[in-house]
């Protein structure tokens, strides 16, 4: 079998051509008539002739390749993200290399080596730790491209993303509001900025933080129902959950089904994402929106900038998107306070839309 790939010189051979001229007719250049443009594309359809992109690229020091570390190929999100960067990337004429560090923190290293000796232009990231991150710092100081596809504060280091922070505060905000004082978590040691919303909320309404309530599951929904089992198990189980994923909150409503524990009747359950299996859950689950097109959108174009740079790199910059609270079907007031209370508990303002209840998320710095 031959392997020998076609080059211009053979399509020049085999037309009659100078090389030169089938190198603009190639790239339809208006330059070469219709008819000879029409000539050589046919020759070079015959020859199975294929550009040589890479030799090109190296060339012009650039090759047109962005790289896409993701640290879960099964979450939901992601995937959506990772469709959504691919769009986005393709419109601006750039490929995508995928990797994925499989929530390990020397494999996401080791991602980002093998993407380096790939030549990719840039890399877009969802960090494993979100207070890890001088490795990727380091690659920016060195004049590298990186976007964090998270929403994070101080650091020197491009990132777009949702204020994890903020929409955790807004979705304990609202268990709280609605007269909830024993509220669990589920919520991953690895995303501190999540448990750092959930448990300001309860700070700043006089709520201690039981950890006897509190778990840090894989995002997985087996994970998330043997963590809510133990939750419900302690001494005094809470009336509200609040689950770092939608993932993790459909755990929470498998075990509450097996468990006859009916949702919100006896046990309300906020989420965070907004996955289609969340909005069209048997019981539609209160969340915190988080809008992965737009964030895919703003993060490819941050990245191109930084790769057109003409020399150093821009000073970094981070932009939040999303951190909507919707208010679903999962969440009400606690049993007992629903049956004795004479007034109406406190509630954050809402808009009803469709059938549901949207509230901004609120930072509560």
């Amino acid at each position: 079998m031959n392997r020998n790939r076609p080059t211009l010189s053979d399509i020049a051979a085999r037309t009659g051509f100078g090389t030169n001229t089938v190198s603009l007719a190639l790239r339809n250049s208006t330059r070469i008539s219709k008819e000879t443009r029409e000539i050589i594309q046919a020759a070079a359809r015959e020859l199975d002739y294929v550009p040589n992109y890479v030799a090109k690229s190296l060339a012009l020091d650039r090759t047109h390749t962005v790289g896409l570390i993701l640290h879960e190929i099964d979450n939901p999100l992601l995937t959506l993200a990772a469709k959504s960067i691919q769009l986005e990337l393709a419109a601006r004429g750039y490929s995508v290399m995928f990797a994925t560090s499989n929530d390990s923190f020397e494999e996401e290293k080791r991602a980002i080596e093998m993407l380096r000796r790939h030549l990719v232009d840039g890399i877009l990231i969802y960090p494993i730790v979100h207070d890890r991150l001088e490795h990727l710092i380091e690659l920016r100081n060195k004049n590298f491209p990186v976007v964090l596809l998270i929403g994070a504060k101080d650091v020197p280091i491009d990132a777009v993303g949702i204020d994890e922070y903020a929409g955790a505060y807004a979705a304990t905000q609202h268990l709280i509001d609605l007269g909830h004082r024993r509220i669990g978590a589920l919520a991953p040691k690895v995303n501190l900025e999540k448990f750092r919303g959930y448990s300001a909320a309860l700070r700043r309404a006089k709520i201690r933080l039981d950890r006897s309530i509190f778990r840090d599951p894989l995002n997985t929904i087996e994970g998330a129902v043997a963590m809510t089992d133990e939750i419900m198990r302690s001494e005094y189980p809470p009336t509200a959950i609040f689950a770092g994923s939608d993932v993790q909150a459909l755990g929470v409503l498998h075990w509450a089904n097996v468990n006859r524990v009916s949702v919100p009747g006896r046990l309300s359950v906020a989420g965070f994402d907004d996955i289609a299996a969340g909005r069209f859950a048997a019981v539609p689950l209160t969340t915190v929106r988080n809008d992965v097109e737009t964030t895919a959108t703003r993060a490819v174009e941050r990245l191109c900038t930084l790769i057109k740079a003409p020399a150093a790199l821009p000073p970094p910059v981070t932009e939040f998107v999303g951190g909507e609270l919707i208010v679903r079907s999962s969440t009400r007031r606690p049993f007992v306070e629903r049956r004795l209370a004479k007034a109406e508990v406190p509630r954050a303002a809402v808009a009803r839309e469709g059938g549901s209840e949207r509230s901004s998320a609120e930072s509560g710095r």
